[in-house]
Parts: C-alpha cells; sequence; structure tokens
C-alpha cells in the first residue's frame, strides 16, 4: 500500500482530521467536529484551547477507528502535519499544562483602543510604522496586541509571566505542545508562516526581533522556537498514532496556498472560509505592498530551502456572513439554503451588504467599519438579501484582486479558489461575472489540509510526499468563466464601493488616557513604552 500522510486542520469553525494518500492526493479516512465560539461582550471572539485539543484528539481517534473498518492499515501513516486558524492567541502554563484564560480569536476587536494607542505614540500616527519590519499594519488582527491585552487584562497571565511559567502560542504551537507530550517534554514551536502573523518576527531575517518584543513590551522568553515549515518537530506520545511524526506546520492560507500546487511566482488561490483569504506567489522576496495589502512568509518548506513570501489580502467576514443570517437573522434555516434563495431572484434589486462585523480589512485596514445593508426598498425581500450577501463576499474579493494587480503590475488571468464555500456554485459564478476572469476550483476541495499533508510528508526524515514540479499530484478542476459583460460588473462595483464609504468610521473608542495610566472611568489604561524602532531595509 502506498504510503499515508494525516493532517490536523484546525479552523476557526471546526477540526477536522484528513488522511491522504501520498501518490493520488486522494483523501481516503476524515473526520469533523464543530468548535463553539464565545461572545462574551460586544465584538469579543473567544474559543476554549481545551476543547480545541479534545476536537483535535476526536477527530484522529475516529479517524482511525473509521480506517480500521476499512481494512486500512494505520501504520501506514508516516507523518502528521498540522494547519490552522491564524492569528488566534493562546497563553498557558507550562507548569500544569492548563490555559490561563480563552483563545482570542483572530476576529476579535476588543483591542481596538490598544491599537489606536499604538498609532498614536508612532512618528507621524501611522499605522504602517512596522511595517518595514513584519510587513502588517497595526491591527486588531494580529497576535501581538491580544498578548498585549491579556498581559494588562488577565492577572494569571501576568503572574505567570512573572514566575517564568507562561507560554505564548497561536493555535499550532498549542496543538503540538499537547500532541507531543504538555507538561511533560512538550515541544513549544512555531513555523515561520504563523510566526509572521504575530507582529513580532522580522519577516527579513526570520526570526522574533527583540524591537519589536520592546515595541509592544513583551518579553521574548515566552515566545515558541520557530521552525521551517516541514521538518520534524516531534512525536506523537498518545492515542492511535503514538510514535508518528508531527512533521508539517502552515498556517491555513499558506497550506492552502501549498496545496493548490501555487509554488511559481505570480500563482494566486483564494480561500473561503469564515474570513477569505487571497495570497499571490512572490517567491524568494517579500514584495511591499503599496495598496493595502499584507507580506507574509507564504512557507519554507524544510531548514535548508529558501523562505518563499506572498502577498495577501484578507476579508474577515465571507463565509461567516451566512452563519450570521442563519443564526443571528434566522433568514436561512441552513448554510445550502442560501444558493437556493439567491438562485430564486437572480439579482439582489440594487441592495449591497457590506459586512464589517469586525471593521474592514483588507486593502483599508479600518476597524471603525460596521457592517450596513442599503439600498432596500419596499420590494427587498430575504432572496435579494441572500443574493446581496454573496456578492458582498464577491465584492471584497475584486477590491483584493484590484490591489495585488497594482502591486504587482501583472493582472491576474485565473483565480484559483478553495474552501467551503466553493461549493456554492452561484458564489462561484458571480466571483467570475464580478473578477471578469476565469475562476478554477479543484474538484478535491480539502487543499488546505493537502498542503500541510504535503509538508509534513516531504519533511527531512519522512520523504514519502515529493513535492519537485514534475512529482506533484494532478488535481482535477472546474472552470467558471464570466458570463455577463465588462460594464455591468463595474457599474456593481462601483455600486458596493459607494456602500463601503457609507460603513466607514461608524465606531470609534472614545475612552482616552490621563496622564496617570487611567481611563476616564478609572480602569487601569496601558500606556505603551515609546517606540525606539530604527528603519531597516529589506
Amino acid at each position: 500500500m502506498d504510503p499515508l500522510v494525516a493532517a490536523i486542520d484546525q479552523g476557526t469553525s471546526s477540526t477536522r482530521f484528513l488522511v491522504f494518500n501520498t501518490k493520488t492526493a486522494e483523501v481516503i479516512g476524515h473526520h469533523q467536529v464543530e468548535i463553539s465560539q464565545r461572545f462574551p461582550k460586544e465584538g469579543w471572539v473567544e474559543e476554549d484551547p481545551r476543547e480545541i485539543i479534545r476536537s483535535v484528539y476526536e477527530c484522529m481517534e475516529r479517524t482511525c477507528e473509521k480506517l480500521e473498518q476499512l481494512n486500512v492499515d494505520i501504520s501506514n501513516i508516516k507523518a502528521v502535519g498540522v494547519t490552522n486558524q491564524r492569528e488566534t492567541t493562546l497563553v498557558w502554563d507550562k507548569e500544569t499544562g492548563e490555559p490561563l484564560y480563552n483563545a482570542i480569536v483572530w476576529l476579535d476587536l476588543r483591542t481596538q483602543s490598544t491599537v489606536e494607542r499604538l498609532i498614536n505614540r508612532t512618528p507621524g500616527r501611522n499605522k504602517n510604522h512596522l511595517k518595514d519590519r513584519t510587513g502588517l499594519p497595526i491591527s486588531t488582527y494580529f497576535s501581538a496586541v491580544k498578548l498585549r491585552w491579556l498581559l494588562d487584562n488577565v492577572d494569571q497571565v501576568h503572574q505567570a509571566v512573572l514566575s517564568k511559567r507562561a507560554m505564548f502560542g497561536t493555535v499550532d504551537s498549542w496543538i503540538i505542545w499537547c500532541l507531543t507530550g504538555g507538561r511533560t517534554g512538550g515541544v513549544h514551536v512555531t513555523d515561520v508562516s504563523n510566526a509572521s502573523r504575530t507582529m513580532l518576527f522580522n519577516i527579513h531575517t526570520l526570526d522574533w526581533d527583540l524591537e519589536l518584543c520592546r515595541f509592544f513590551d513583551i518579553p521574548v522568553e515566552i515566545l515558541p522556537k520557530v521552525g521551517s515549515s516541514s521538518e520534524i518537530y516531534g512525536w506523537m506520545k498518545s492515542g492511535s498514532l503514538a510514535g508518528v511524526p508531527i512533521s508539517g506546520c502552515l498556517g491555513d492560507q499558506s497550506a492552502a496556498l501549498v496545496g493548490q500546487m501555487c509554488f511559481e511566482e505570480g500563482q494566486a488561490k483564494n480561500t473561503y472560509g469564515t474570513g477569505c483569504f487571497l495570497l499571490r506567489n512572490t517567491g524568494t522576496r517579500p514584495l511591499t505592498s503599496e495598496h493595502g495589502l499584507l507580506t507574509t512568509v507564504a512557507y519554507k518548506l524544510g531548514r535548508d530551502k529558501p523562505a518563499c513570501y506572498a502577498l495577501e489580502g484578507s476579508v474577515a467576514i465571507a463565509g461567516a456572513v451566512i452563519r450570521w443570517l442563519k443564526d443571528n437573522m434566522g433568514i436561512v434555516q441552513s448554510s445550502s439554503e442560501i444558493e437556493q434563495l439567491a438562485a430564486a431572484v437572480g439579482t439582489s434589486y440594487g441592495c449591497y451588504f457590506v459586512p464589517a462585523f469586525s471593521g474592514l480589512y483588507a486593502p483599508y485596514w479600518e476597524p471603525s467599519a460596521r457592517g450596513i445593508i442599503c439600498g432596500l426598498t419596499q420590494f427587498t425581500n430575504r432572496s435579494h438579501l441572500a443574493f446581496a450577501a454573496l456578492e458582498a463576499v464577491c465584492f471584497q474579493t475584486r477590491e483584493i484582486l484590484d490591489a495585488m494587480n497594482k502591486d504587482s503590475g501583472v493582472p491576474l488571468t485565473q483565480l484559483r479558489v478553495d474552501g467551503g464555500m466553493t461549493g456554492n456554485r452561484l458564489l462561484m459564478q458571480l466571483q467570475a461575472d464580478i473578477l471578469c476572469i476565469p475562476v478554477v476550483r479543484p474538484t478535491m476541495s480539502e487543499t488546505t489540509a493537502l498542503g500541510a499533508a504535503m509538508a509534513a510528508g516531504a519533511a527531512p526524515g519522512v520523504e514519502v510526499w515529493n513535492l519537485n514540479p514534475g512529482q506533484l499530484p494532478h488535481l482535477t478542476s472546474e472552470k467558471y468563466e464570466p458570463q455577463i459583460n465588462p460594464e455591468e460588473s463595474e457599474y456593481r462595483f462601483a455600486r458596493w464601493k459607494k456602500a463601503v464609504q457609507k460603513a466607514m468610521n461608524w465606531e470609534t473608542s472614545e475612552t482616552s488616557c490621563s496622564s496617570n495610566g487611567e481611563e476616564k472611568n478609572g480602569a487601569p489604561c496601558w500606556v505603551p513604552p515609546t517606540p525606539t524602532l530604527v528603519r531597516v531595509d529589506p
């Protein structure tokens, strides 16, 4: 039997475990568990780290049971890769193994006032002050400001840091630490793709940056060791896969780029999940965006291999808008119903939906924006709203693609897509219509997990998956061609941009700090140290 490689895919809304055949890239077994989110206050989004790791174990064990029922020998699983929701921030106690607070999810907005104070203390109040080193604007999105909030507001975290018991990590670090032994020898590690989303990592030196740590006043000692995306980090310590190496680690969007085989400069993919993430491979040099995109480390497939970079456009709300229509508004009973409703009318009838529930990410980076639905008339019904919600995902992608074309100077001629929402055929056709280029969807949609499995299988010491160009598995796909004229597409996109402007500057932080470090209401207020960053040339 061909060697098998497995992947843990821990996303914002679910955890999955998938086992792949290394020759065909076929999924031969999988299991999925939904993850519950908590919203303790307006704009706060949390998950329980214990639930996350329990879901990982459950998915692995259930998948192994299914494979044994199919007479598949699980000893053929030669490696495990990990891919994860990025930026989500955890701190735990290395002596007890217990989380010190819930995981603060990437969507969370509680750090808006922290971000404003940080920006106000930079020269010229410039949100891009750290971009030379990090590739990122100062934003609620990234891990450093979430970690700063935990240090300031959670006494258990503060005390654990003082007593040198605290460990920080993104979700990949938590999973790998737990699976490799936890408090009895667990490996505290991350990879370059996840580290590059923290705002503490220098994307040029490929290591934690002491000046950035000083800027955020975060002790470097609590950070994990940074490895490549494809190497043996440790071995599974318990369960059906005890002794199997964990040898791949990639943030979910980087994993999808690898799984879509976007190894050449200029190739791009868009993943439609809770959010929407468009990445374009820029090769071994980081390309700085002048149009609101992020520069990120895409992958480093081995310790001795070069890092490859990507331009990224991040949209906070994509699939989450469907969840909102279902759970918050009761407009649909299931996610699949949205396509039927929208297809029934085939138009939004002039209704435009800007789902800025967590502010707007690329290309605006405007945390003050809020969701807005405009263009309503007495004729508007829930089917039009469903159509407008799908269009909103497509319009947001169009904004990012336009910015990416300007930055690269080479317009994209087709877009590769993946993620849960790509099963919605109406959405895919709308996307092709609004972009005015073909959209290509692989028939095997599990490209994120596939990327993590490929990285794990190719790692030195495992080497059961060949990533040389001629050896890559061929994925069949279907193509959606634009079906409307460009003039109509431009008209609808212009109306969308008008709606976006109406969503701007809706919510701002009203609290201000006094000279003694207290807010007007007497609550403690963190005052960041004066930035001492020196400009570095890439």
